[in-house]
């Protein structure tokens, strides 16, 4: 989230899930999220969302209890309608971590919700990329005034080295940017 932009605000049921989230757990607890919750919550795409999925928790050990307190069959996510989801495999840029944010500093004592980049959000949509995963980068895109040059030269020197069908993802890098983050001038 860019220095510039306000904090993002919590509303209900978020607020109140993830409060109880924090009360529950026995000691402090870092997920590093992604997704739709990211791109709604954080950058105010106008779209619904019901997880807040996550490609870490740190310390590792508490996936698990994690799990146990917000996963999609807990108590709370009866309750709320809302979960975490720990998202089983996802390409990533290789230095993400080092581009983590805080997304609600203060706001809980025991649990920190680190958000990716935008970046590192949408270059997270490159391998699925469907129909609301285009979506979210038009929509991330044009809200923000993104760069293509710095999306093409994350893609090219933290992903494209080691990404398989690397081919195929060079084709969708392309048509994203084509598409959604060049201005056609106007006369």
């Amino acid at each position: 989230m860019p220095a510039d932009q306000a904090l993002p605000v919590l509303v209900e049921p978020w607020a109140s899930f993830l409060s109880e989230v924090d009360t529950m757990l026995d000691e402090r607890v870092q997920i590093h999220c992604l997704g739709g919750f990211v791109v709604t919550v954080l950058h105010r795409v106008p779209r619904a969302t019901r997880d807040i999925d996550y490609v870490e928790v740190i310390p590792r050990e508490f996936g698990s209890r994690l799990e146990e307190i917000a996963g999609m069959e807990s108590a709370l996510a009866k309750r709320y309608g809302l979960y975490l989801q720990r998202v089983g495999v996802a390409d990533l840029p290789e230095d993400y971590d080092t581009r983590l944010t805080d997304a609600f500093p203060g706001r809980f004592s025991r649990l920190q919700i680190l958000a990716l980049d935008v970046y590192d959000v949408i270059l997270g949509k490159l391998t699925r990329n469907h129909r609301r995963d285009r979506d979210d980068v038009q929509a991330l895109a044009s809200m923000l005034g993104l760069s293509a040059t710095v999306l093409r030269e994350r893609y090219e020197r933290e992903m494209r080295p080691w990404i398989p069908n690397a081919e195929r993802h060079d084709l969708t890098i392309k048509l994203w940017v084509e598409e959604f983050f060049e201005k056609p001038e106007t006369t």
